[in-house]
C-alpha cells in the first residue's frame, strides 16, 4: 500500500474525529469535569456522544469486518488479547485519574492544543512525558 495514500487516510480520520470533538463540544475540559461531577453540577453532554460512538460500532463494526482487509492495509489489527490483567488495571485506573484532574484525555488534548488552549498547552508535554516514562521503564 502507498505511504501517502496510509498518511492522507490518518490524517483525514484524525480531522473528522478532531471535528467530531470540536463540534460537540469534548474539547471543554469543564464539559468533561461536569460529566464526572455526578453529585454537582451534572452535564450529561458526554453520555450522548459515547452512546452515539457505541450505537455508531455495533451497528457497522460487523459490516467493516465482513471486508477481506482494510482499504489501505493488508490485514485487520484486532488484538487477541483476553485477559484482564494488573498493568491494564492499573493503566486504566492512571488514564482516569489523569482524565478527571484535568478533563482531558489524549484526542481532545491535541485538538486543544492546535486552538493554543492553556490547559492543552500544560497537558499534552505532561502526557507525552508520560508515555516516554512508559517506554523507559518497560524497556522499549
Amino acid at each position: 500500500m502507498s505511504s501517502m495514500k496510509i498518511t492522507s487516510a490518518a490524517l483525514l480520520s484524525g480531522a473528522l474525529f478532531g471535528l467530531g470533538l470540536a463540534v460537540s463540544g469534548m474539547t471543554d475540559p469543564m464539559r468533561i469535569l461536569g460529566f464526572l461531577d455526578v453529585a454537582g453540577e451534572f452535564d450529561p453532554a458526554l453520555l450522548f456522544v459515547l452512546g452515539g460512538a457505541v450505537l455508531t460500532t455495533l451497528v457497522l463494526f460487523r459490516f467493516v469486518l465482513r471486508r477481506p482487509h482494510p482499504v489501505f492495509a493488508e490485514r485487520f489489527q484486532v488484538s487477541e488479547l483476553r485477559v484482564i490483567d494488573r498493568p491494564l488495571l492499573l493503566g486504566a485506573a492512571l488514564f482516569g485519574i489523569g482524565w478527571g484532574l484535568a478533563g482531558y484525555c489524549p484526542g481532545p488534548a491535541l485538538v486543544g492544543l492546535g486552538v493554543l488552549s492553556s490547559e492543552a498547552l500544560w497537558f499534552v508535554p505532561a502526557m507525552i512525558g508520560g508515555m516516554l516514562l512508559h517506554r523507559l521503564l518497560r524497556g522499549r
